[in-house]
């Protein structure tokens, strides 16, 4: 049983580097080398159920955000080992030993639940959609985010992409994204927004300190720009998603909006849904696409992990027509865009 949380972690730990997270690399690594089953907490971790990875119940994640959480909340002896500081391995273990030991009943009640997230570097991929759809179709957009977490990225017409010396977004964003960006420039246009919505199985309340802290702790602790776009966003007051089953929810909101153009999207979320719940939701907005107009279009981004390399394919439906484009591919955290929409 030991060597399945070791793997897990050890394959995080690649990931976490891929990502540009040297010290969540070194934690993880760390873990899964002096990590042992000796205390009722740590026999918890090892004896995991099921698929131990990130694919699954990402129990990393929850370890790695239950001591981040601590830090968030003063935890003097982590903080000195946390960045900004650096420290050697032998230092950094012992202090998270020595975490494990004293504030095992938070980390036990923390695990409790999976990892969510909310990366608002993916904006940047919404911005640019919204501007190539908004210079294709000059019509108020409405918007419907399925697995929209704590609902940070409903604001996306808000924040501005910085492209060199061009600039996507309104003249006073809430906060600006710099992604590395390859390819051509998508064309600024005016966005409008009539209506915002989405949903989550569990959405976070951001009214709530204990969510709150969750989606902070999540973020990784050497990823200190990560952090401040995302307090920046929760600033902006986002609408809270609705907590439903997502093609539930969506199902009556597919009604044709004459003057409007409905956008639908995902940003790796589709990707957990069951395949019975894909395949429901695929049919409905396909039957939805049907009967969509010139007057009242409608529109799918795909932002998911596809089985190709690297990061995440951008794919986007268009009715009427039923057009298929593919606009490029994303890092995972919206770290860069190989842009490629016609």
């Amino acid at each position: 049983m030991s060597d399945r949380l070791r793997h897990a972690l050890r394959q995080q730990a690649d990931a976490c580097a891929g990502l540009g997270s040297p010290f969540m690399a070194q934690l993880c690594t760390l873990l899964a080398d002096r990590l042992q089953p000796d205390t009722p907490l740590t026999r918890r971790l090892f004896d995991w159920p099921g698929d131990l990875t990130s694919n699954a119940a990402s129990v990393s994640l929850r370890l790695a955000g239950a001591l981040h959480a601590l830090v968030l909340q003063g935890h003097a002896g982590l903080a000195a080992v946390y960045p900004p500081n650096t420290c050697d391995d032998d230092s950094l273990w012992r202090a998270v030993h020595a975490a494990l030991d004293t504030d095992a009943a938070f980390i036990d009640r923390f695990i409790d639940s999976a990892p969510q997230t909310n990366e608002v570097r993916r904006s940047a991929v919404l911005i640019a959609t919204g501007h190539w759809l908004a210079a294709r179709y000059p019509l108020p957009l409405v918007f419907s985010e399925l697995g929209a977490s704590a609902g940070l990225n409903l604001n996306w017409d808000r924040f501005a992409l910085g492209l060199g010396t061009t600039t996507l977004g309104p003249a006073d964003p809430v906060l600006t994204l710099t992604p590395d960006w390859r390819g051509p420039h998508p064309a600024s246009s005016t966005v409008r927004v009539t209506e915002r919505a989405g949903v989550d199985l569990n959405p976070i309340d951001l009214s709530d300190p204990a969510q709150r802290l969750r989606l902070l702790a999540y973020l990784w602790p050497d990823q200190p720009h990560r952090k401040a776009l995302t307090e920046a966003a929760i600033a902006a007051t986002p609408p809270r998603p609705a907590k439903a089953d997502a093609i539930d929810w969506l199902e009556p909101r597919l009604t044709p909006r004459p003057g409007q153009l409905h956008l639908i999207w995902s940003t790796i979320a589709w990707q957990y849904f069951p395949a019975a719940v894909q395949a429901r939701g695929t049919a409905l907005i396909e039957a939805a696409g049907a009967s969509a107009t010139t007057d009242a279009p409608l529109a799918w981004l795909s932002y998911e992990a596809d089985g190709k390399s690297p990061g995440a394919g951008l794919t986007l439906r268009l009715w009427p027509g039923d057009q298929t484009l593919d606009l490029g591919r994303a890092d995972f955290h919206g770290r860069w865009v190989d842009w490629r929409a016609p």
